[in-house]
């Protein structure tokens, strides 16, 4: 799922990610917009946690 995520970043940007934070705001825009459920965002968010993304307060 992650490495998806990072094709829809590629795809999108048109350029690899800087930062993990990057794909996590992606994931986030994804789920808000409705494109990907919860448990999706879920699993995602957490290998992204534990690659050191941290969202913005």
């Amino acid at each position: 799922m992650l490495q998806n995520l990072i094709l829809k970043f590629i795809e999108v940007k048109k350029h690899n990610p800087n930062h993990v934070n990057e794909l996590l705001d992606l994931l986030q825009s994804e789920y808000v917009r409705g494109l990907i459920s919860f448990t999706e965002y879920r699993e995602i968010y957490r290998e992204l946690h534990e690659l050191g993304a941290v969202k913005p307060m």
